[in-house]
């Protein structure tokens, strides 16, 4: 056979499977929920809409960390892991209003309170160390509320789930990264895993329970904060009481099912809402009790 043609038809070949492949991705993608109106994600009495996954008890909650209390959604904190959305979304505002319970855990008792919304999540349940499905992380942490991380888990066979995003950046003055509108635009994988600090996260931040930085825009102590996070395709938009605290364009995955994780901290959450792109309350301070 023409060697010629042999390379002309494995060329071919290598166009279709990958062609394939993104037309079986798009495909997944189109399947995931885009709201049309309104969604509760949580409704004040119950959350069926989530399953939980724990490190140690995997889909058992014995010691009944979600709870479902006074209207709240009660995660005591003892132990790691998530509640995680039965279904997948995509293109959405998400809203989320939150506070802190007085009770710290374990190795954290007296480190700061931490916690954390998975967007985009996808793969097996804990791919990332037996946790966490593989996925996005808007921080939720004392100082540190609206940071990006890159959660990056494994599929079913141990292989690396594909995850990046790029941020326009700048350093501060540990060198660490830090959000910055019209900054260098910088991409951020599995190669460059680093975590994007919002834009005025204290140089001088200690994991010290109570900690709070001079510039933090989240609700001190244990008043309630709300999050908005808008997801539209691969661009990601992060609000912190009506405050852009962070952005993130190019995004993949870019859709998925959403988690909130408990992380050795007590938390309270009041408001879980997704509504359409565009359609979505304008990103405010959230309203005290």
């Amino acid at each position: 056979m023409n060697s010629s043609l042999t390379g002309f038809a494995a060329g071919i070949l290598m166009v279709s499977h990958v062609f394939s492949a993104c037309s079986a991705e798009d495909s997944k993608r189109e399947s995931a929920i885009k709201p049309e109106k309104k969604i509760e994600l949580f409704d004040g009495k119950s959350f069926d809409k989530f399953y939980s996954y724990m490190q140690d008890t995997q889909y058992e909650d014995p010691r009944k960390i979600f709870q479902v209390n006074d209207g709240l959604l009660h995660i005591s904190g003892d132990g790691f892991g998530s509640l995680v959305s039965r279904e997948e979304y995509r293109d959405y505002h998400c809203v989320l209003e939150y506070k802190w319970g007085p009770r710290t855990w374990q190795t954290r008792k007296d480190r700061t309170k931490d916690s954390g919304l998975l967007v985009h999540s996808q793969g097996p349940d804990g791919g990332y160390n037996g946790i966490w499905m593989h996925s996005i992380e808007v921080q939720i942490i004392e100082g540190g509320v609206g940071d990006f991380l890159l959660v990056a888990g494994k599929d079913k066979d141990g292989n690396a789930l594909p995850m990046s995003m790029t941020c326009e950046v700048d350093r501060d003055r540990d060198g660490e990264v830090i959000w910055k509108k019209g900054g260098e635009k910088e991409v951020f994988n599995l190669k460059n895993r680093r975590r994007i600090n919002w834009y005025g996260r204290d140089p001088d931040w200690k994991d010290v329970i109570g900690f709070r930085g001079k510039e933090d825009v989240d609700s001190p102590g244990e008043e309630w904060t709300r999050i908005d996070t808008i997801c539209d395709g691969g661009h990601i938009s992060v609000y912190v009481n009506g405050v852009q605290v962070n952005e993130a364009f190019d995004v993949e995955p870019s859709y998925g099912r959403l988690q909130i994780q408990t992380e050795l901290a007590e938390l309270f959450v009041r408001r879980w809402e997704l509504y359409p792109v565009g359609k979505g309350p304008k990103p405010e301070a959230a309203k005290q009790d």
